[in-house]
């Protein structure tokens, strides 16, 4: 140690001292000898030999990367509140890459050498001491009354201790997983896109709030790395953080992923139309709601089933395949015709100018001003000669209809917040429930239910009734049928979608069948207060 101070050009006669009292920092048991043991412990938790020779350490553990600091400005202690004084190198700096680039962590230097604070502080550690009023609260230590700005408060556990001291580690869950409470560890997948500048903000959130382990970046590798490294906990939750087509995307990541139990998923919605974040109660659009309180309503959250359909498309000519399908999985819903055509050309102006899609209230504006020339085009008209539906053999009945559009739903709600199906009121509701229903005043008493295996089929007439039923001018849409086995045949290149994610298909056979159930959070009923709703 010494030889490598006199090679670096450092003053012998301070570091002396310092490894003096480093010894007996890490000296646990005051035995004067260290064992093994004590030597990885004390480079875990005491590192003042690294930060003098500048040696990086693996963040990946919860250790920080100490680093002797010049402050130009008034700069104070995490730790005793007081500011850094001295001419040059006034105290030490943690800049963990887990974080943001602007978070650092700042103690004094002869606090770090002298006191031994086992400071546990950064993203990637066990607790995310912050600085709180815990007056008249007792530390969790020494069992003594906490002064006024003398606490600290774990963002994750809550505990409160006195600024001298830390509270104890959590306890470790398989895969070295420190989670926000002991029961339900929380797996975090955030989509930067979605949402734009929020969605970025989001992240950057959560990165500083939880452990880097449980917060994935889904444009850097996806949700694979996080799946695997939870895959073997069988109480984990898992929160997606983007819209519709980001969920599914991990439902999709979720059943081909080796778990133990296929984990309930949350929703925090930073998508455009967040059709299933609807549904769950989680909200159409995230309104900048505390994180710390979305973890609460996590926990408080009912976890419910939710079908999800394989849909298979065979090309007439397969020759002529046309565009790729998007996807083979059906969460939502899937549709063509009208409501596909202004989806399609949305995804089309959004490839060929991405900055002008940055934020949820231009992606509607564009959305109404697509559908406002649809209306005038009227491109699908006259679809009933162009395609057939048959529900479990049975055909479906379109000629005394005038429709431009045809959904295949799976949850009661589709172009950000229409209920296309309807309500269906209790005193008519269908005791028994049929593998397929296509009479008309028998589908007038079925009902829409996210996990019953069974899809329902609507017609639309135009972007007018589209609207209307958006506006609530208008109850529902056409009910055609209700089934647990779809095949759909077109005769000519139409635009369908599944899940918000358009394309143009040739002539095809379409099959809709029943693949599985996932298992989702549903958000808790709002609390009211007094008369008032929260």
């Amino acid at each position: 140690m010494m030889q490598a101070a006199e090679y670096l050009g450092w003053d012998v006669t301070e570091v002396k001292p310092v490894l003096r009292d480093m010894l007996k920092a890490i000296d646990i048991d005051s035995s004067g000898t260290l064992t093994q043991q004590e030597w990885i412990q004390g480079g875990l938790n005491n590192i003042p030999l690294l930060v003098l020779l500048g040696l990086k350490v693996n963040k990946l553990y919860g250790q920080h990367v100490w680093r002797l600091k010049n402050f130009n400005r008034p700069t104070y202690c995490f730790v005793c509140q007081n500011m850094m004084l001295g001419l040059r190198k006034q105290g030490l700096s943690c800049n963990c890459e887990f974080i943001n680039d602007n978070l650092f962590y700042l103690i004094h230097e002869h606090i770090f050498f002298n006191i031994n604070v086992r400071l546990n502080v950064c993203s990637c550690s066990v607790h995310d001491w912050i600085s709180a009023d815990c007056e008249s609260n007792k530390c969790e230590i020494c069992h003594k009354k906490i002064k006024m700005l003398t606490g600290k408060s774990c963002a994750w556990c809550h505990r409160m201790v006195s600024a001298d001291y830390f509270c104890p580690d959590l306890p470790l869950l398989k895969a070295n997983i420190f989670p926000v409470n002991d029961t339900h560890p929380l797996l975090v997948f955030v989509n930067p896109k979605s949402g734009g500048k929020q969605g970025k903000r989001v992240l950057r959130k959560f990165q500083y709030l939880l452990n880097p382990r449980q917060v994935y970046n889904l444009e850097n590798g996806g949700p694979n790395p996080g799946l695997q490294f939870f895959q073997n906990l069988h109480k984990c939750r898992v929160l997606v953080c983007g819209g519709d087509g980001t969920v599914g995307w991990i439902l999709d990541a979720i059943d081909k992923a080796d778990m133990a139990i296929r984990p309930p998923v949350a929703i925090l919605p930073l998508g455009t139309g967040n059709d299933l974040a609807r549904c769950l109660h989680w909200g159409g659009g995230y309104e900048g709601t505390g994180l710390t309180e979305i973890i609460k309503q996590i926990e408080e959250s009912i976890q419910v089933q939710m079908d999800r359909w394989s849909l298979q498309v065979i090309p007439a000519d397969m020759e002529d395949e046309g565009d790729p399908v998007p996807n083979d999985i059906i969460n939502n819903y899937f549709s063509l015709g009208v409501d596909a055509s202004i989806a399609h050309q949305f995804h089309v102006m959004r490839e060929k100018h991405p900055q002008k899609f940055n934020s949820r209230a231009r992606n509607k504006l564009w959305y109404f001003q697509l559908a406002t020339s649809e209306t005038i085009s009227a491109s699908c008209r006259n679809l009933k000669e162009c395609l057939t539906i048959e529900c479990c053999g049975v055909p479906v009945e379109l000629s005394r209809l005038s429709l431009e559009g045809i959904a295949v739903l799976n949850i009661p709600s589709m172009h950000g917040g229409s209920n296309l199906w309807g309500e269906t009121k209790s005193a008519e509701k269908l005791k028994k429930r049929h593998e397929v229903t296509v009479d008309p005043d028998a589908l007038e008493m079925c009902s829409q239910y996210m996990n019953d295996k069974l899809l329902e089929v609507v017609g639309l007439e135009s972007v007018v009734e589209m609207g209307q039923i958006y506006t609530g001018l208008k109850s529902k849409a056409h009910r055609l049928a209700q089934a647990a086995h779809i095949t759909i045949r077109t005769y000519k290149t139409l635009p369908m979608q599944i899940d918000g994610e358009p394309w143009m298909q040739p002539p095809c056979t379409i099959h809709i069948t029943h693949k599985n159930q996932a298992n989702m959070l549903m958000a808790p009923p709002a609390k009211s207060l007094g008369c008032f709703p929260k």
